[in-house]
């Protein structure tokens, strides 16, 4: 009889040292959501552009837009012309120098972005690259037709042609090498 008991006392400890166990993972979710809704709501969190960044604030943008950029890139539907260098620069200039810059010109507030916008024709510290002349024209058409959250780089899906798009992203793809005077000019605002 004895160990009818205690087989019966180990049963009903087991089931509730579950419930317990479950209760608390309960306990902890409810304690970390309040929690963090609090910080959002009382604390201090960096919102402006000047405030230093959550830590692994950028990986949680950079990381999946990878992914997807290398999932749904697709190759350029042309070839490169002097016409293609022409009808990007032109929709580079309206659509994108305010922010980017051009040749030889910086945009001075890009720096007081968060995070800084890019400036597409500034040569890189290290090799011939020249603002995103090192990633794929595809990579390049993916952000422009479907822009970056958190980043403030808007999508131009709806604003620019798909011809446009392209134009801009072939044009960017090479802007390590010497464009005809006409693009640059066009770029300058000449």
């Amino acid at each position: 009889m004895a160990t009818g008991k205690s087989r019966s006392r180990s049963s009903a400890s087991g089931s509730g040292g579950f419930l317990k166990f479950f209760l608390g993972f309960v306990f902890a979710f409810v304690l970390v959501f309040v929690g963090g809704w609090a910080y959002l709501k009382f604390g201090n969190p960096p919102v402006a552009v000047t405030d230093k960044a959550l830590p692994f604030e950028a990986d949680i943008v950079h990381v999946p837009l990878g992914a997807r950029i290398d999932h749904e890139m697709q190759q350029p539907p042309f070839a490169i012309s002097e016409d293609v260098y022409e009808t990007g620069a032109m929709a580079y200039k309206l659509q994108c120098a305010s922010c980017h810059g051009v040749p030889g010109k910086d945009v001075a507030f890009s720096k007081n972005m968060y995070p800084d916008a890019p400036q597409l024709w500034k040569k890189h510290s290290h090799g011939d690259v020249v603002g995103v002349s090192d990633d794929e024209a595809g990579e390049t058409y993916w952000k422009i037709k479907n822009g970056i959250r958190l980043t403030g780089m808007p999508s131009f899906k709806g604003v620019l042609s798909e011809d446009q798009m392209w134009d801009v992203a072939l044009l960017l793809k090479h802007a390590n090498e010497q464009l005809p005077d006409p693009v640059t000019g066009m770029l300058k605002g000449q």
